[in-house]
């Protein structure tokens, strides 16, 4: 299996995983919740049916000494306490029946002996008081078997909701990754056949300027030759840019120096649109990939000769530990319902019909977002109150090595 592949396989399992363990936590909290709920409700029923019970047989007692099944009975008549045979140490209560005794109100209460716990009830009966106690072991044994069978249930809930997510995630990422790495591949082998030509152009214009005496002719075919260098390097940054999980090499690049070739590159398409390039630089330097930045401030610089009327001014500056390019046309400016997605992937831009220019795309202009990303700044754009346009972009400098 080839690196990539191998890359894809590792993103599938990973994606499952997390997915299944997000199933399996999602189970976890509703099993919990409801078992919360389901033992707070056995709870209450179950504290509302002792209570009746205990009720009942104070209500129907007439004898301690035979009193319905878990319950013992214990009654003070005329000050003296009778109680049922055997019964439980620690009862009865007789601080609960003297209170009774004493203001006649019905309590009830939970009387633990340090190992069994109990459910009393003391009430006044006539001339006597009455008191019946409730053996709660089974109410517990009760909830703790329902408690078993509630984990039992979750566990096997947890262990299908993980299963379940995984498969489910990898068949919701099996078709995406694939169709990731076809992408790859086209662009894989899309740069492998331009890197042939363009190699070939790039020799032969090598060879062109060596057989040349004509300096003014000479030039322009040094033009070319840094012109198809700097194609080289936009199509190596294109592949890395195909493929997120390449890292980018990156390096010190002084961008004055870098504006200053971009902006002498497009001299000539200015020239031709009467335009006029106006420059002002200061000393940066960034830390990021030559290429990159070269294709961003391309863009930028070709959005506003574009656009404008008759001057681009570009703008170098430096403020704290950012650099900011902006590119400034005297232009119609940009249509406000245009702002929000002016550096959306395929965004259409304004046409000029002055120029009968037929409309054009903002594939230039994403591609400047993402290279901003990808370098930790941002770009961003408004129209000036005088008329015209502002793009800006903006990148962390290369800190100070002490």
């Amino acid at each position: 299996m080839s690196a990539p592949d191998s890359a894809d396989a590792r993103l599938v399992r990973a994606t499952m995983v997390r997915l299944g363990m997000q199933s399996a936590a999602a189970v976890l909290v509703a099993v919990t919740l409801l078992g919360v709920a389901v033992v707070l409700i056995i709870q209450r029923t179950q504290a509302a049916q002792q209570n009746n019970q205990l009720t009942t047989a104070i209500a129907t007692a007439d004898d301690v000494t035979d009193p319905p099944a878990g319950i013992w009975l214990a009654v003070r008549r005329d000050g003296r306490t009778t109680a049922t045979p055997h019964i439980p140490r620690g009862l009865p209560d007789q601080g609960l029946i003297d209170a009774v005794a004493a203001d006649g109100v019905a309590r009830t209460d939970d009387v633990h002996d340090g190992r069994q716990e109990y459910r009393v009830r003391t009430e006044r009966r006539g001339e006597e008081v009455v008191q019946a106690a409730l053996d709660l072991r089974y109410a517990h044994v009760e909830r703790e078997r329902l408690l078993k069978v509630l984990l039992l249930a979750g566990g096997v809930g947890l262990v299908l909701a993980g299963v379940t997510g995984a498969w489910v995630a990898r068949r919701a990422v099996t078709p995406l990754v694939s169709a990731l790495a076809l992408q790859r591949r086209f662009v894989a082998d899309a740069g492998h056949e331009l890197r042939t030509p363009l190699t070939l152009l790039s020799t032969r214009a090598q060879l062109l300027r060596r057989h040349l005496r004509d300096s003014s002719v000479e030039s322009d075919v040094d033009g070319l030759v840094a012109d198809a260098r700097q194609l080289g390097a936009i199509l190596d940054d294109l592949l890395l840019a195909a493929d997120p999980r390449e890292s980018v090499p990156r390096r010190p690049v002084d961008l004055a120096a870098l504006l200053g070739e971009a902006v002498a590159a497009a001299e000539s398409a200015a020239d031709e649109r009467g335009v006029r390039l106006a420059v002002t630089t200061t000393p940066v330097t960034v830390n990021g990939y030559d290429a990159g930045l070269r294709r961003a401030l391309n863009a930028l610089l070709d959005n506003g000769i574009r656009h404008a009327n008759s001057t681009v001014r570009v703008v170098l500056t430096r403020t704290g530990q950012q650099a900011r390019v902006d590119v400034v046309d005297d232009g119609p400016g940009i249509s406000a319902d245009l702002l929000p997605t002016l550096f959306t992937r395929f965004n259409p831009g304004p046409a000029d019909t002055t120029r009968d220019e037929r409309r054009r795309y903002g594939l230039g202009l994403s591609l400047v977002s993402e290279i901003a990303a990808r370098h930790g700044g941002s770009v961003a754009a408004h129209n000036r109150a005088e008329g015209g346009a502002v793009l800006s972009l903006t990148v962390p400098v290369e800190p100070r090595r002490r």
